[in-house]
């Protein structure tokens, strides 16, 4: 998780991702003078975490617990930032499976997600019926970057005034990779 004041190393829910931690901490510690790390004993990944212009949204899900949310939100109230968090549908991998930000008030959900409550105060708009995959989307500078296939998502967004660029994700998506499991925003 990267943040202005400060980086988080995550501890992965899921065993086999416990050493991208290891991976990432020395190209961080280059960025950021502030780097921590989720020691444990509870687990969370990024994938969970929804940073909004007023808040960190972190999705409890299978990957991630209440320990890892208590952790993580100690360390970010030290840099200044509120947390809240939610809980994700059952059959949900993470939080930002089914969610993205595209501005400071506008969430891209799925209705399953969104009929949570979670986005209370926030303008949100829904995928379109059977295009639940393109929740996990990118705002980037003007763009909005989709995965490709999903059109009358894509038309949507359009129409409700953000400039698409469509990108295949077809083969991070045959292991659940979404959009945002490819990129690390800074």
């Amino acid at each position: 998780l990267c943040l202005p004041k400060g980086a988080v190393l995550m501890r992965p829910g899921a065993p086999s991702r416990m050493g991208e931690v290891a991976e990432m901490a020395p190209t961080l510690s280059t960025l950021y003078s502030d780097l921590r790390q989720i020691e444990g004993p509870g687990h969370i990944e990024g994938g969970d975490i929804l940073v909004t212009g007023r808040e960190i949204l972190v999705g409890r899900s299978d990957r991630t617990d209440a320990e890892g949310v208590a952790e993580l939100t100690q360390i970010v109230s030290d840099w200044g930032h509120s947390l809240r968090e939610v809980f994700t549908p059952p059959g949900v991998l993470h939080f930002k499976t089914d969610c993205s930000l595209l501005d400071g008030d506008t969430i891209l959900s799925t209705k399953r997600l969104d009929a949570s409550g979670c986005f209370e105060g926030y303008r949100v708009l829904h995928t379109a019926e059977g295009e639940e995959a393109a929740a996990n989307s990118i705002r980037f500078n003007q763009y909005v970057l989709c995965p490709a296939g999903f059109p009358r998502t894509a038309e949507m967004l359009t129409k409700a005034g953000f400039e698409v660029v469509e990108i295949s994700n077809a083969e991070c998506a045959k292991l659940d990779g979404g959009m945002s499991c490819l990129s690390l925003r800074f």
